[in-house]
Parts: C-alpha cells; sequence; structure tokens
C-alpha cells in the first residue's frame, strides 16, 4: 500500500489504519488516544470511546455529521470537542491526531515544548509547535484551549500541558508524519540528555544545509526491469518495512540502496513515505541517471559516489534511529569497544560533523574504504555492507548497541575495553 492508496481510502478505512500503526508502534495505549477526519461536506470521522486500539476495525469509526447527527455503533470519542474546536478554527485542516507517545507527554509533563531543530527535516515537517494550558479531558474548556492555540497559523502541533500532543494535517498521512516525527524528536532529545548536552541546529544551518542538498538529477527512458532487478525491488522493500517496524527508520526519513550491475544501483524514492513503499516506487539509478518518471532520494549523488569509490560495498543504509542519533545530537562518542560482538561487526565508528555530507561528499565516499558505520551530527547514521541482509544487520547491532550505551549512561562511568583486548578480538576473529 503506498501513500497514494492510503489517501483513497475511505475515511474510516484511513483512521483504522493510522491508529493501528500507532498503536502497534507503542505511541499509544488501548484506551488511549484518538483521530479524526473531516470530510469534503463537513462530516467528521473519528475513533469510537472505549473501544480497544488493537482490535478496531473499520466499522467502529464513528461518524459525526455536520448536523450533529451521530451515525456508529459506538458513541464518539471523548475528545471529539476538541477536534471539532480545531477544525473551526482552521478550516484548511482536514485530519487531527492526538494521543500519548511516552516522549511527547514527557514534555507536556515537564511543561517543554520539543526542539525540532535537532536534524534538518524535522523541522520542515513539524514546524513550530504551541503549548496548551491544562483543560480537563473531553471538556469544552480544553477544545477552546487548543482551538486558541491552532489560531495561530504557524502552528499544526500543539503540546497539551500534563496531557499529551494534538496535530492537525491537511491529510491524514501529513499529520501522521508530523506526529511520528515530532514524538522521533522527543526520544532522541530525551536519550541524548541522558548522554550529555543535546546540541541543535540553527535556522541559518539547516537553510544551508537544504540549499547544497543536489537537486536534480538527468532522467533515462528506456527503462527494462529484468528477473535480478525485480528481485532486488523485493528485497529492498522487505527491509525497509522491517527497520520501520522495529524502530529503525520512519516514514519521513530513511534511504536504502542495493548495488545492481557495474555502479548502477536501485534506491529509495523521494517524498515516499518509508511505511508505504512498494516495489514499484523503487528508482533505478543506470550510468548516473534516474529513470524516467521517479524522483530519488536527495542522496542519491552520494551513494552513487560510495558504490563507485568503494567496490566492497554492495548497499548502503542510510537513517535515524533515536539511540544513534542521541549520541550523533549530544556529540558523545559511539563508542563500540564496550561490547566484544559490536566491535567485530562495526570495528570504530567515527562521527563527522554535520554539513558535510554534500558538502564534502568525495571525502566522505572514501571513508567507507576503512569504515564500515559512520555516523553524522545532528543527521543520520550510514550502514554499508556486502548485502543487503548483512547491512541491515550491522544496522540492528549498531542501535542495539547505542540503546546499551545510553542505558548504561545512568548507571555509571562507561568502561570500554583496552587495546590489549581489541587486538585479540582482531586476532581471534581476522578483523582486518
Amino acid at each position: 500500500m503506498n501513500q497514494l492508496d492510503t489517501l483513497l481510502m475511505h475515511p474510516t478505512e484511513q483512521i483504522n489504519v493510522i491508529i493501528g500503526r500507532i498503536y502497534r508502534g507503542g505511541m499509544t495505549t488501548t484506551s488511549g488516544g484518538n483521530i479524526s477526519i473531516k470530510d469534503e461536506v463537513g462530516n467528521i470521522w473519528i475513533t469510537p470511546s472505549g473501544v480497544d486500539k488493537g482490535t478496531l476495525t473499520a466499522t467502529d469509526i464513528v461518524c459525526v455529521k455536520a448536523d450533529g447527527t451521530i451515525n456508529g455503533q459506538h458513541k464518539p470519542s471523548s475528545e471529539y470537542p476538541f477536534h471539532k474546536a480545531i477544525y473551526e478554527a482552521r478550516p484548511e485542516l482536514t485530519a487531527v491526531i492526538h494521543a500519548h507517545p511516552p516522549g511527547l507527554v514527557a514534555f507536556s509533563i515537564a511543561r517543554q515544548v520539543p526542539s525540532t531543530n535537532i536534524v534538518p527535516q524535522a523541522r520542515l515537517i513539524c514546524g513550530e509547535i504551541g503549548y496548551a494550558p491544562y483543560g480537563c479531558p473531553g471538556s469544552q474548556d480544553l477544545g477552546l484551549k487548543i482551538a486558541e492555540i491552532f489560531q495561530n497559523r504557524r502552528f499544526k502541533g500543539v503540546i497539551m500541558e500534563n496531557h499529551g500532543v494534538v496535530l492537525g494535517g491537511t491529510d491524514l498521512m501529513d499529520a501522521y508524519q508530523r506526529f511520528e516525527t515530532l514524538e522521533f524528536c522527543c526520544r532522541t532529545i530525551v536519550n541524548a540528555g541522558k548522554l550529555g548536552k543535546v546540541n541543535s541546529l540553527t535556522d541559518n544551518q539547516i537553510e544551508t544545509y537544504q540549499t547544497n542538498i543536489p537537486k536534480n538529477i538527468a532522467h533515462f527512458m528506456d527503462v527494462s526491469y529484468p528477473s535480478d532487478e525485480r528481485a532486488l525491488r523485493s528485497d529492498m522493500v522487505k527491509i525497509i518495512r522491517r527497520a520501520c517496524d522495529q524502530g529503525l527508520m520512519i516514514s519521513t526519513y530513511g534511504t536504502v540502496s542495493v548495488r545492481w550491475r557495474g555502479d548502477d544501483f536501485l534506491i529509495t524514492p523521494r517524498d515516499v513515505a518509508r511505511w508505504d513503499i512498494t516495489p514499484s516506487d523503487i528508482v533505478q539509478i543506470r550510468g548516473g541517471m534516474a529513470e524516467a518518471g521517479k524522483v530519488p532520494s536527495r542522496s542519491v549523488a552520494l551513494h552513487q559516489r560510495i558504490f563507485q569509490l568503494n567496490p566492497h560495498i554492495n548497499s548502503i543504509i542510510s537513517t535515524q534511529p533515536v539511540n544513534l542519533m542521541a549520541h550523533a545530537v549530544s556529540g558523545i562518542k559511539f563508542d563500540v569497544r564496550t561490547i566484544p560482538e559490536s566491535w567485530i561487526f562495526l570495528q570504530d565508528v567515527p562521527s563527522i560533523p554535520f554539513g558535510t555530507l554534500y558538502s564534502d561528499g568525495d571525502d566522505v565516499a572514501k571513508m567507507f574504504n576503512s569504515n564500515r558505520v559512520i555516523l553524522v551530527e545532528n543527521d543520520c547514521v550510514f550502514v554499508t555492507g556486502d548485502k543487503l541482509l548483512n547491512t541491515f544487520d550491522y544496522l540492528e547491532v549498531a542501535e542495539f548497541s547505542a540503546n546499551s550505551l545510553v542505558m548504561a549512561s545512568s548507571i555509571g562511568p562507561l568502561q570500554p575495553m583496552g587495546d590489549k583486548e581489541i587486538e585479540e578480538l582482531r586476532v581471534v576473529f581476522n578483523v582486518k
């Protein structure tokens, strides 16, 4: 199912898909959270009150018609008043998500608004985030307080004091991507704070970064899809969905590429939700050009240089898992010398400054001659391997290790292995 397929669904089906994704992603509870869609005639379709989010179906969704008539098997969510108030305050919004994901609730309890300037795309997706004072759940008072903040058109998201978050969108996928990205920011900030100081980017840094991304790529018309190429597309989609399921990738960020023939390769597309990518979305890159009618990832030129300069590399994943990003945002070294198996798989993992991916692309590509994994400050992690499954395994190992380091930071100082132990590993496991 791709993004367009989701938006062409009936509102009941759209809501069912997204609330299921939110629940399975650990971003709401059985009883918590609600989603609504306002259709073109002013009806509001909304999740029901008191129905298990883990077993919800499209037939459980309630319709509150423009005249106030209620159609459905259940009562509408008790938070219906603030959904209605948001739509009245902002007629251009057609979808609203409210939930209690742990990271965003942490900020609502601390009565703070999370910074979205920790990585470039987060600020662009989330925009500015507002803050609404406390109101009793389900009350008209809460609806008025939230609607007052949404009156400011700068905001499509609002932290609710001691409650959670509510986000609007021009459609449900727009709202969901904002929700998921904002929760990613919160979890990354919390974990980075355990390690050390959280370093945010300036607006100018983000603007310069966006300017330096290569914008244009030539296209070729005579596209062919041999069986080996089609097999690679299927493998990529399976790995991408696995990465999303395991929290290693979110819908708004993550690039996967696989060498096909020579320096030709396949890569994920731009602006397609990672959860919903299909084999037909994957972009073939041949002779430095993209297949006609598709737009490849913004990092396509860097992936191409990595393949060209490193014949031993056949697959690349760049993504933003929260624990690796906690290291990237805090500037604290991701020290895999703390865990023998991690060092055997990954060896030492260098960090490079923010902005160098596109300003010094050749130098970055050459680093992979001797490094399997590279962390980019306030940006992402790049993982490479000879096969896609191996590359994914290295990504898993890296994020699991980073998670252990974040946890250990609250226990006491990290105790890495010494040079003698590392040399022993190098000899025993034939690490070059």
